[in-house]
């Protein structure tokens, strides 16, 4: 006598800019939530520091997820949220979004058949629905085909590959409401200032300078620094209340950005935190909001960082592993500086195409897909 051992479910493992994870059809996977995040955690082989039983790669980086699905809202493609499933912790966390998986929705998007390709680009309308804000995803598409080959190279990702051009719109205050959170451009925490702001990606901007430190040490430095982490942690659980995002103890957001005066050229030198856990680089959103905390007179960035003149800026956000480029175009409103569009190129390539296995105890599908994209339970004798 058979009986269900495992639960199949479709999935293609991509890499999106500097992170990895698998991305899958919406209708995949368990329309209830908390179904749905048990199947995640299963796939990923959570909570375990290695994630040993699941796919996930023992990394925040690495242990991230993209569901996608055609949008029913009028002017957009498809909808894409993101999860980030914690690696030694049974959570999941769909507060914020990622700016570098949102690289590989287009062509995964296209390859499942929710876009027809143009040629030789296919802008993609996405709407982030961890933020409700929309980008554009400019996809190459030659012959109507996407390709991953191209020229393009990223920090923190080897090799070459194909331009894609993102642009962000009206992602100001995207999670906490308002690009300035507090109403504030500078915030003090015994004694420290810092810059509050949400421009895609929640985050606390601070100079390394008023922690000791120079902003040029290693990801493994500051990560062993046990002194440094418990301050950092004490005033991202005070501006996480003061940003309306409640008690930020378990949620991934704010981010904690240091700051210091770039090294070889750029505009700042970064080192993040995501959030307890220094970045060998920095996530999409987390430049954009950087960058955009630069920007803004009287931040914690403004002696730090030297602007040219005019509505157009481009900052190079530099990070352990090299540099990440943010193009903004702005706009002066009653005085207030607001950002119309931001830009950054990215590149994203499909690694794996199949099924993700689940424990049945987890979940069994009670309405098998049609057989060409079946998710079927594998029968264990």
């Amino acid at each position: 006598m058979s009986r269900a051992s495992q639960t199949a479910i479709p999935c293609t493992l991509m890499r999106g800019g500097t992170s990895k994870g698998p991305f899958f059809l919406a209708s995949d996977l368990p329309s209830d939530v908390q179904t749905r995040d048990r199947v995640l955690l299963a796939a990923m082989g959570s909570p375990d520091v290695r994630q040993i039983d699941g796919v996930g790669g023992a990394d925040p980086l690495t242990s991230k997820v993209a569901i996608v699905s055609r949008s029913s809202r009028a002017g957009i493609d498809v909808d894409y949220l993101f999860v980030q499933v914690s690696v030694d912790q049974p959570l999941v966390d769909v507060t914020p979004t990622c700016g570098n998986m949102l690289a590989g929705v287009g062509p995964f998007a296209i390859e499942r058949g929710l876009v027809a390709p143009g040629d030789p680009i296919t802008p993609i309308t996405i709407y982030m629905v961890n933020t409700g804000t929309v980008a554009v995803a400019h996809v190459p598409t030659p012959g109507r085909e996407v390709t991953y080959a191209g020229d393009t190279s990223i920090a923190g990702v080897p090799g070459t590959a194909a331009a894609i051009r993102i642009d962000f719109r009206d992602t100001a205050g995207s999670v906490c409401g308002a690009l300035l959170p507090t109403g504030n451009t500078l915030d003090r925490f015994d004694g420290i200032e810092a810059t509050l702001i949400d421009n895609g990606m929640p985050m606390v901007v601070l100079r390394a300078s008023d922690f000791g430190k120079s902003g040029y040490e290693t990801p493994a430095e500051l990560s062993s620094d046990q002194k440094l982490k418990a301050r950092l942690e004490a005033i991202r659980i005070l501006a996480g209340e003061r940003m309306g995002l409640g008690d930020v103890r378990s949620k991934v957001v704010p981010k904690m950005t240091l700051i210091a005066p770039p090294q070889g050229g750029g505009h700042v030198m970064t080192r993040t935190f995501i959030p307890h856990k220094c970045h060998a680089a920095i996530g999409v959103l987390m430049a954009v909001t950087v960058g955009t905390a630069c920007i803004l007179p009287r931040s914690v960035a403004h002696d730090i960082v030297h602007l040219q003149d005019g509505p157009e800026q481009r900052l190079s956000i530099q990070h352990p592993s090299g540099e990440f480029s943010v193009e903004f175009q702005l706009q002066q409103t009653g005085g207030m500086l607001k950002v119309i569009r931001s830009s950054l190129i990215r590149t994203a390539r499909a690694l794996f195409r199949g099924e993700i296995l689940v424990p049945a105890s987890v979940w069994v599908r009670q309405d098998p897909l049609p057989s060409k994209d079946v998710s079927r339970t594998v029968q264990h004798a």
